[in-house]
Formats: structure tokens, C-alpha cells, sequence
């Protein structure tokens, strides 16, 4: 079995990570976690520049499991992993994937933003790992194991299709010329039309692109293909009493209905999966949008149709 890189947001002691490495070790899969040693839930891409950060070994007696716990934040910790620190505490060790999560309550629509979770997948990525981000869309843990159901069938399906060793990793070679990459600011030239679910393999494999699951309360068991939703988070401050403070946290969420939407998806049950580009837009390696949108209006039901499909195109 491959190594899988884990880490979150919630902390390394939360019971969402660990009930995931337990899962994941009783089928077999060997995992290194980097994750923070307290909650950084919502700090977004942060990293803690020229700060010392401490690296503690968490004890873990099972064959092919490794914790490490890390004052910083999620990113951090990704930068830790794939930059040095795997080489320097487990030597050998070479991540196959890297999976962030599960997160406890919901990653949808603007979250993809403020979440700490998303963007340790999205950190990985741009150090040219393939990852997947996971979350529970509820705040309360009770019946949190159908998450984990959830993300041990995205992760497997995903190391189905992805080289036994990660070709990108901190990206030796940087090929701005990639069918599956954009050409902007050149209308897209669809390179990929030959190959589309290869392209989109590849951009996966390289980092370009990452996965974001989100798995209902209510899930009916079935995942769907989709794109960013809309919702809006209303009356989000709360002064106290003597105006100097306050607090952020929406008094009520509004949605707004998109086809195709993740937070559509969660509504009905379904568990969302949004593939979402690791860079920004004018970036050279920004994922050219049209293959995206080829991959959504193609997975008609169900994983994306790069992940399910068993058919290799040149």
C-alpha cells in the first residue's frame, strides 16, 4: 500500500483525524500525519513566517502510522511535510496523496476562502501533489462515520488512477505548455480535446487541481459531480454590550439555487465533489476552464468522470 499524507484544521487530536487514520489503517493504507497541534480552523492559507515552530512526535504504535503534531497552522504543516520534514523524520516515506480532514461542519461555496482545510489541499497542490480536502457539513459529530465512509471511497477511487510515486512533487520540471493548463490571456486553445480524461488525470496527479468533498448529515449514500454553490452568511457580527468588541459568526445563512451547485447537493443528501483549480486566475498554471467545465457537464452522476471511468485516453 502507498503512503497517504494527512493533516486539518481541527487539530491533531481531533476525533474526525484520528477515527480517519484508524479507518484507513484497518484496510491496509499507510499514513504520516503533519497536522496542527491546536484548532486552526478558518485561517485560510496563513503561514507563520521566521517563527520557530515545534515538531513533536505523537506515540503510535501501529505498523505504518506516523503523527506528528505541529504548532502552526495548516499550511504549515503541509509545507513541513513536502519540504523537508519527511525526508528528515521518516525517511523513505514518499506520500502517494495527501488528504486533508475530515473537517467538522461544512466547506461549501465562499468557504472554499476562509477554509483551513481547503487550503492545506490547496498548499499540497502547488508543491505538485495530488490532494483532496474532506468535510462533514454538520457541526455536531454525532453520525460523523458516514464521512468517513465517504472519504476512504474518494481517496481510493482517486489512488486508483494516480502513479505509484508523486512525478511532481515540489515540481522538478514546470511545463507551462500542458494541454490541460490555460492559455490565457490567449482564448483556451483546448489542446486536451484529444485526451480530456487524461488531461484532467494529469492535472491532478501534478498538483493543478484539488478535490473538495463535502459530505452531508442525511447523505443518501451517492456523490455528485459539481461546481461552488452560493450562500450567503446574514447578520455575521455580534457587538457586546459595551460596542469595543465582537464577534463574527452568522446569525443565518441564505442560498441562493445553482445547477450543479455543492451546496445544492448537500441539501438533497448528495455528497458534493467540487474539482477546484489550486492556482489563481492569470497564473500560468491556472487549470484552463474549459476542461473543467468539460469534466462537470461529462460526471453526470456520481465521482468525476476521470476518477470513475476505466478507459485510458492518449
Amino acid at each position: 500500500m502507498a503512503w497517504i499524507l494527512l493533516t486539518n484544521d481541527d487539530g491533531i487530536k481531533a476525533d474526525s483525524l484520528q477515527d480517519l487514520v484508524s479507518a484507513l489503517y484497518e484496510k491496509g493504507h499507510k499514513c504520516v500525519v503533519f497536522a496542527p497541534s491546536e484548532n486552526n480552523s478558518a485561517v485560510s492559507m496563513k503561514i507563520s513566517l521566521g517563527k520557530p515552530l515545534t515538531v513533536t512526535r505523537i506515540e503510535d504504535e501501529r505498523e505504518g502510522i506516523h503523527q506528528f503534531s505541529i504548532g502552526g497552522t495548516p499550511c504549515d504543516c503541509v509545507i513541513a511535510a513536502l519540504d523537508g520534514g519527511l525526508q528528515k523524520l521518516v525517511p523513505g516515506v514518499i506520500p502517494k496523496l495527501v488528504v486533508s480532514g475530515v473537517n467538522l461542519g461544512p466547506n461549501l461555496s465562499q468557504d472554499a476562502y476562509h477554509s483551513g482545510t481547503i487550503a492545506a489541499a490547496r498548499e499540497a497542490g502547488m508543491y505538485g501533489m495530488p490532494a483532496i480536502a474532506s468535510s462533514w457539513s454538520s457541526f455536531d459529530p454525532e453520525g460523523m462515520e458516514i464521512a468517513i465512509d465517504a472519504t476512504i471511497e474518494l481517496i481510493e477511487s482517486a489512488l486508483a488512477i494516480l502513479p505509484d510515486e508523486p512525478a511532481n512533487l515540489n515540481r522538478p520540471h514546470v511545463d507551462v505548455h500542458a494541454p490541460h493548463l490555460t492559455s490565457w490571456p490567449k482564448e483556451s486553445q483546448r489542446k486536451w480535446e484529444d485526451g480530456p480524461i487524461n488531461a484532467l488525470r494529469k492535472s491532478f496527479a501534478a498538483g493543478e487541481i484539488i478535490l473538495n468533498l463535502n459530505v452531508p448529515r442525511g447523505w443518501n449514500g451517492s456523490f455528485a459531480t459539481t461546481r461552488l454553490g452560493m450562500r450567503w452568511y446574514r447578520s455575521a457580527i455580534t457587538f457586546s454590550n459595551d460596542t469595543s468588541t465582537f464577534q463574527l459568526g452568522a446569525a443565518r445563512i441564505d442560498v441562493d439555487e445553482v445547477d450543479r451547485g455543492d451546496v445544492d447537493s448537500d441539501i438533497i443528501g448528495v455528497a458534493s465533489v467540487t474539482c477546484m483549480p489550486s492556482w489563481p486566475q492569470t497564473h500560468p498554471l491556472e487549470m484552463d476552464m474549459s476542461l473543467l467545465a468539460w469534466s462537470l457537464e461529462n460526471s453526470k452522476s456520481g465521482l468525476p468522470i476521470w476518477l470513475e471511468s476505466t478507459t485510458i485516453q492518449d
